[in-house]
């Protein structure tokens, strides 16, 4: 296509969302509403699974020994444990550091009870590897492989947690992924809607241009950069709004209840936006383009 032609088509999808003024807005209006919603499901989304990664991080896994096992055969195991790729955090809690933490946790004076006991240290067999997974959704099939290594004589696991977690996190996906397609097929209705309008209002001229010899493409063009320029505007419009309530929602919540900052850690902005802004732009240009085409497609038989 010649730049003469870009030019003319770039004027006359112009001309056709202001021809179309309120049907434009509709959808303009539709992509903010539904890129909004999107864009607040993002944030809540990626701060619950920040969260959700923070307590599978607390969940973890002990794996004790058999008794009078030696230095080289708690190396050979640990060795095996690192072998796997789920594994996110190995640590070694050797018996002494056991009873101390013991004492620590159950005694009004820990160190007077471990006077005590002097040399005779009640957890002896109780060293162990306490370990962490990059996903908790592993943690049966993990448990099932430690279980099975020679040298180990018991596995300890929060199973009922990780399930619950994990049947979480899967809810979460779907009900958000079930949502955003619902949103994106009403964008397309919408501006489906408004390029057909536009079809209609130029029908005649459409047959002139095609009698002429007008190529597909270049009766096509206009209504494409139409739907591509309403979902444009739809998609800024909803960044910059989400952008400032975002920060402005942290400020407060951390200033009005800031005991949250100690157990929970929001996402910053610029990180959450880095990603979400040039999402909601591709996803907003994308809903117009194949709103446009899918129409042209239909009623200009070209």
């Amino acid at each position: 296509m010649r730049i003469s032609s870009v030019g003319y088509s770039i004027r006359q999808g112009f001309k056709n969302i202001r021809r179309n003024l309120l049907f434009s807005l509709a959808s303009i209006g539709t992509i903010v509403a539904c890129l909004f919603l999107f864009g607040l499901l993002y944030a809540v989304i990626v701060n619950f699974r920040t969260a959700i990664k923070n307590i599978e991080g607390n969940i973890s896994i002990s794996v004790f020994f058999e008794s009078g096992i030696s230095d080289n055969q708690i190396d050979l195991i640990r060795e095996q444990i690192r072998t796997r790729d789920e594994v996110a955090t190995l640590d070694f809690i050797s018996a002494e550091d056991a009873w101390k933490q013991f004492s620590e946790a159950n005694y009004d004076d820990p160190e007077a009870a471990r006077e005590t006991f002097g040399s005779d240290n009640p957890l002896a067999n109780s060293a162990s590897f306490t370990i962490t997974l990059k996903d908790v959704t592993y943690q049966a099939d993990f448990v099932q492989f430690v279980s099975s290594i020679k040298g180990v004589r018991k596995v300890k696991s929060s199973e009922y947690t990780a399930n619950n977690v994990a049947a979480i996190n899967t809810f979460v996906g779907y009900a958000s992924g079930f949502i955003i397609v619902i949103l994106f097929l009403v964008s397309i209705f919408l501006i489906s809607n408004t390029i057909t309008i536009g079809i209609t209002v130029r029908k005649e001229e459409i047959k002139i241009m095609k009698l002429i010899g007008a190529t597909n493409a270049f009766v096509r063009a206009p209504f494409i950069i139409e739907g591509v320029t309403i979902g444009f505007i739809g998609s800024v419009i909803p960044v910059i709004i989400l952008y400032y309530m975002y920060e402005a929602v942290i400020d407060y919540v951390v200033g009005r209840f800031a005991v949250l900052q100690s157990i929970f850690d929001f996402v910053p902005a610029m990180d959450l936006f880095k990603v979400l802004a040039p999402m909601s732009l591709l996803i907003g240009i994308g809903i117009g383009f194949i709103g446009s085409w899918l129409t042209t497609r239909k009623h200009l038989r070209v």
